[in-house]
């Protein structure tokens, strides 16, 4: 006999990590501005600006991007200007869109120049103050949907644990609570219930149970289970490291 167990992962809070544009390396340009009859200039003024706050400016065709961005199309922000001009003044909108199309950020500037170009990129210019520069954390998309799996009604102890279960698990190391989420196969976080990025991201190696990982704060280490705890080795500013150890709770 079979039962039916449904688990439902709210994931809002989680869906997409980033909360401002700042917190993205890349950003995409589309080849038109689509509101727009002509370019103007825009996209070499955006495109200038966004470098000078360490930005890296990628084209819209994905085949272009860096392999990093390939990767993770969600480590890549979508910009776009829209025209928004009124009956006397010219006025634009500059949008950054996430992986999942959700709006991160929609800038308003605007200018008294009634001339096209000079109106509209006096107008772009106005937002520039409202964009900070790029602080980039690792963007993971999570689809946020209710998973339902088929189990077989055994005995708990006859059901096997896997590092690969979809669930999201509590860990601890006493200081502070994390959630254990599987993205994938290969692949999974540990996340704060207040964070809105993970406090580290395990990718799998070809040895069993043993991961690269990387921090919240971009460092890069080693990770790995043992006796159902999930270990990491924390680089210390002296060069050695540390072994944190977070049990299933």
């Amino acid at each position: 006999m079979k039962k039916t167990a449904i688990f439902i992962l709210t994931l809002s809070s989680l869906a997409a990590f980033a909360q401002k544009v700042s917190d993205y390396k890349y950003i995409s340009l589309p080849t038109k501005f689509e509101t727009f009859k002509e370019d103007f200039g825009l996209g070499e003024l955006l495109t200038k600006t966004l470098r000078s706050k360490n930005y890296i400016v990628v084209p819209s065709d994905k085949l272009q991007w860096p392999s990093e961005a390939k990767d993770n199309p969600c480590n890549v922000l979508m910009a776009d200007i829209i025209n928004d001009s009124g009956f006397l003044r010219n006025k634009v909108l500059v949008k950054f869109k996430d992986c999942n199309d959700k709006e991160i950020q929609s800038i308003k500037g605007a200018s008294n120049i009634k001339e096209y170009k000079e109106g509209y990129q006096d107008a772009l210019k106005q937002t520039y103050v409202s964009i900070s520069p790029a602080k980039p954390v690792n963007q993971i998309s999570i689809p946020a949907k209710i998973q339902e799996t088929t189990v077989s009604a055994q005995p708990e102890k006859n059901v096997p644990s896997s590092s690969s279960d979809n669930s999201a698990v509590r860990f601890s190391n006493g200081k502070i609570d994390l959630q254990k989420i599987q993205m994938d196969n290969s692949q999974f976080i540990l996340v704060g219930p207040n964070s809105s990025s993970p406090f580290a991201t395990f990718k799998a190696t070809t040895k069993n149970d043993i991961f690269r990982v990387k921090l919240q704060n971009g460092d890069s280490t080693l990770g790995y289970f043992e006796n159902g705890n999930i270990v990491i080795e924390i680089p210390q500013s002296n060069g050695e490291y540390s072994k944190e150890v977070f049990s299933k709770k």
